[in-house]
Parts: C-alpha cells; sequence; structure tokens
C-alpha cells in the first residue's frame, strides 16, 4: 500500500482560472465511501480546495461551479443556505453551524494549482492525469 505522504500532485488548472469571489474548479474524486468532486476557489488572492460536501446533510454544495455567495465573501451551499468561511471551511451560518467543510492541501506555483491527494480523499480512478 501507498503512503499518503507519497501521493503524487494533481494539476487541478492554471492559476488564472481562479478569481476572487469566482466560479470554482471542480474534480471528481473518491472520499472512500464513494464518488463525489473536489472543489477550489480563490478568496482574499489565495487559493482554497475543499470536498464538494455540506456539512449538514453531505450534498455537493455548488450550482454550476458557483460556490460563493453574490457578495463573493462567503460559501453557500445552494441547497441549504449553510454558508462557510472560504479561508478556514468553517461554518458560520444555516444548519450545520460550526461544522466544517474537508480542506485539501492545495498549493499554487508556477501559474497553477496543484492538490496533494492524503487521506481517503484521492482523485477518481477514471480521471487524466
Amino acid at each position: 500500500m501507498q503512503d499518503s505522504s507519497a501521493a503524487p500532485e494533481l494539476r487541478v488548472c492554471a492559476a488564472t482560472d481562479l478569481v476572487n469571489g469566482g466560479l470554482g474548479v471542480k474534480v471528481p474524486v473518491s472520499d472512500g465511501s464513494g464518488r463525489t468532486t473536489a472543489f477550489f476557489v480563490r478568496y482574499q488572492d489565495r487559493v482554497h480546495g475543499y470536498l464538494n460536501r455540506c456539512a449538514h446533510v453531505g450534498v455537493e454544495l455548488d450550482w454550476e461551479g458557483s460556490f460563493f455567495t453574490r457578495a463573493g465573501d462567503l460559501i453557500m451551499c445552494a441547497r441549504h443556505g449553510a454558508t462557510y468561511k472560504p479561508d478556514t471551511g468553517l461554518c458560520v451560518g444555516g444548519p450545520c453551524k460550526n461544522g466544517r467543510l474537508t480542506a485539501l492541501s492545495v498549493e499554487e506555483r508556477d501559474g497553477g494549482v496543484y492538490w496533494r491527494p492524503a487521506g481517503k480523499i484521492r482523485p477518481a480512478e477514471d480521471t487524466p492525469a
């Protein structure tokens, strides 16, 4: 079995694909209990990545790639209206209050956004390299 610290990183997108408070980029993943997606967004000039699962019920958060409130200051669940701080994933409003999104290890460098899979959250098997 491969050590999770040795997992190869995955280039998610070009750094310019993510703008502050704008649309996110989703990638298919497996989290040990099935297929879902992960998402990557930019907030206050920093890139953040999370498992795309509301802390309240476990549904995907976005509506057609849109994760932010209209003001661009919070991540919002399109189904329940729960809101999360984009930089920490902490739920600050709605039915999941004090819950948290599952954060991913993400880095921006050399004009790209890179994710280093760890633990049970891995790229889906059929994701192109």
